[in-house]
């Protein structure tokens, strides 16, 4: 399956000064769109002030040190962060050319190789990110766009297996979705960590018909414990554990946000398991009609819609 990405703005890592792949000259145009597996058009926004800023402030980084790799990490991260997928995955991929062995670059490619859709690629750049990490200390990840506390709630090797169970999840291969959550929880006793992946653990047994072990999961949750960013994935864990009603939790205002988009989509799956179907496809319909096609919560639902409610042709 093709997918149509273009470009917001020009190539930009063709000023560079250090060789990086010539870009396709079809992605080099203005007004770019990104056309969706179910048809869906979606206008790349025009990047806020601040995020250009912080983009060009990290490609001069980039070029006045070609050679560090934190800096090649920060000026992919902060391209993406303007919807450049393409262009991002291309300066993750010059940088993979000269760091073969650096496990964060795989991992951050692998995430927007997500993001366009490529999910076999996006697992095969995870595994590969696991592999070198074997044996090698575990290290907080620093945020492109920091929570309101600017305390950072994750680790390299947590990030390397969330966004790989989250790719299995998302071709239907739920036991290694299941391994690489269970490994993603094993990386940190952080409580965002705790929530989050005992939230995908929880979903994924009962998609496989698995309710007393979906159960099991939720041994790590309590009630009072406090997160500072996964608030949506600890109430999901709440309303499992039976702590919190349904009522209590639907929200009536627009998604578009990626920590809402993945409570929208865990609701869904709680009315999917529970045999509503009818709920589960209206939730699922409302949030795929949002904004944010590239939110977590968002691929979920869309790959859903694919495989449960489009006929084949």
């Amino acid at each position: 399956m093709r997918f149509l990405f273009l470009s917001f703005l020009l190539f930009s890592i063709l000023s560079c000064k250090t060789t990086l792949p010539e870009p396709d000259l079809e992605l080099s145009v203005a007004d770019s769109v990104f056309l969706t597996p179910l048809g869906k058009t979606y206008s790349i926004p025009s990047p806020s002030e601040s995020l250009l800023l912080q983009m060009e402030e990290a490609k001069k980084n980039f070029e006045s040190n070609p050679t560090d790799l934190e800096s090649l990490i920060w000026y992919g991260r902060r391209t993406a962060y303007l919807g450049h997928y393409q262009n991002a995955i291309a300066i993750f991929t010059y940088g993979i050319e000269k760091f073969p062995k650096e496990p964060k670059l795989y991992r951050h490619r692998g995430h927007r190789y997500i993001s366009i859709r490529e999910y076999k690629k996006a697992i095969s750049d995870l595994e590969k990110a696991a592999e070198l990490i074997q044996n090698a200390s575990n290290e907080i990840e620093p945020d492109g766009m920091p929570n309101a506390l600017n305390i950072p709630v994750s680790t390299l090797h947590g990030n390397i297996y969330y966004h790989l169970g989250l790719a299995y999840y998302l071709v239907q291969d739920y036991e290694k979705a299941f391994e690489a959550y269970l490994k993603c929880r094993e990386t940190g006793s952080n409580y965002d960590n705790i929530v989050s992946s005992t939230h995908w653990l929880y979903m994924i047994q009962q998609r496989m018909g698995n309710p007393e072990k979906a159960m099991e999961m939720l041994a790590p949750i309590h009630a009072d414990s406090t997160v500072i960013e996964n608030q949506s994935y600890a109430d999901l864990c709440r309303l499992y554990k039976g702590w919190l009603p349904m009522d209590s939790l639907i929200q009536q205002g627009p998604g578009g946000n990626p920590s809402n988009d993945a409570f929208r989509y865990g609701v869904a799956n709680w009315h999917l398991y529970h045999r509503d179907t009818i709920q589960a496809k209206s939730m699922l319909e409302a949030l795929l009609n949002t904004k944010s096609f590239t939110s977590f919560g968002y691929l979920a639902a869309e790959q859903d819609w694919i495989n449960l409610f489009t006929p084949n042709p």
